[in-house]
C-alpha cells in the first residue's frame, strides 16, 4: 500500500472509533446480552402450528399490498423519470422534478405509512399508499439514471429526422431501458414484500401487524410462525425473480450484444 492509502485507512478507522463512541456502541454489552438472545430463540423454537392458516392469509394480504404498491408506483415513476432525465429535458424541467423525487425518498415507507394511517385510518390501504410513495421515489431515481446512460447515437439519429419527443421516448428510450426497468421492478417487489412486513408497526396492515403485536406481548412462539412464513415467501420470490431475470433480462442483454456485433 502507498502512504496515501495508509493515511486514508487510518482516517477511516479513527472516524469509526469516534462514531462508535458517540453512539455508545459497546461490544462488551453485546457479548453480555447474548444470553438474552438465547432465551428469545428458545421461545421462538416453540412454534405454535395452529396459527399457520392465519399467517398464510396475512402473508397473502401482504403480497397483495406489495403488488399493488409496486405496479402503481412504477406506473407513476416511469413518466416522472422521463421528466427528471437531463438528456431529455432542460434544467427547468428536470431540476424541480428531481427535487420532488428527492423529497419523496426522504421519508422511509414506515413514516409514509404513519402519515397515511392518520389520513385514511388503520388498515392495509394506508400501507399500499406508503408503498406507492416509496416506490415512486426509488424507481424514478434508478430509471432516470439508466436513461441518462443511453447511447446518444441512436437518440441523435432519431432526432435528426425531426421526430417528436414522444416518439423518441417510445422508440428509443423505453426499448433501451426496458430490461433495467424489469430488474428494478423485481427488486422493488421483493423489497416491498419485506418492507410491508413491518408496516404493521403503525397499523398499516399486512403480516407485520401480527408479528409486532405478538412480540410486544412476548409471545415469541406465535411470532415465529409468522416470521417463518415471511422467510419462506421471500425465498420463493427471490427464486422466481432469478428465473425471470435469466429468461428475460440476461437473454435480452445477450441478444443486444449479438445484434451489435
Amino acid at each position: 500500500m502507498t502512504p496515501k492509502n495508509n493515511i486514508i485507512i487510518g482516517i477511516i478507522i479513527a472516524l469509526l472509533v469516534v462514531a462508535s463512541y458517540n453512539v455508545d456502541a459497546n461490544p462488551i454489552e453485546f457479548v453480555e446480552g447474548l444470553p438474552n438472545l438465547a432465551i428469545v430463540v428458545d421461545e421462538m423454537l416453540k412454534v405454535e402450528s395452529k396459527y399457520i392458516p392465519t399467517a398464510l392469509w396475512a402473508m397473502f394480504e401482504t403480497i397483495q399490498m406489495a403488488f399493488i404498491g409496486t405496479v402503481v408506483g412504477v406506473a407513476i415513476a416511469l413518466p416522472l423519470s422521463m421528466l427528471a432525465s437531463r438528456n431529455l429535458n432542460s434544467k427547468y424541467v428536470y431540476a424541480p422534478t428531481r427535487a420532488l423525487l428527492a423529497a419523496t425518498r426522504t421519508f422511509p415507507s414506515i413514516l409514509w405509512a404513519l402519515l397515511f394511517v392518520i389520513m385514511v385510518g388503520l388498515g392495509p390501504f394506508a400501507g399500499v399508499l406508503a408503498i406507492i410513495m416509496y416506490t415512486v421515489g426509488f424507481i424514478a431515481k434508478l430509471q432516470y439514471e439508466v436513461i441518462e446512460t443511453i447511447d446518444s447515437d441512436p437518440m441523435d439519429a432519431i432526432n435528426s429526422i425531426g421526430v417528436s419527443k414522444f416518439q423518441l421516448i417510445r422508440y428509443v428510450v423505453i426499448p433501451e431501458s426496458a430490461s433495467h426497468l424489469l430488474g428494478q421492478m423485481l427488486y422493488m417487489f421483493d423489497y416491498n414484500v419485506r418492507q410491508t412486513s413491518i408496516l404493521g408497526l403503525v397499523g398499516a396492515g399486512g403480516i407485520g401487524f401480527y408479528i409486532i403485536n405478538y412480540i410486544k406481548f412476548f409471545e415469541y412462539g406465535k411470532a415465529a410462525v409468522f416470521m417463518i412464513v415471511v422467510l419462506v415467501t421471500v425465498l420463493l420470490i427471490d427464486w422466481i425473480s432469478v428465473k425471470i431475470r435469466d429468461k428475460y433480462i440476461i437473454k435480452s442483454q445477450h441478444g443486444m450484444e449479438v445484434t451489435t456485433k
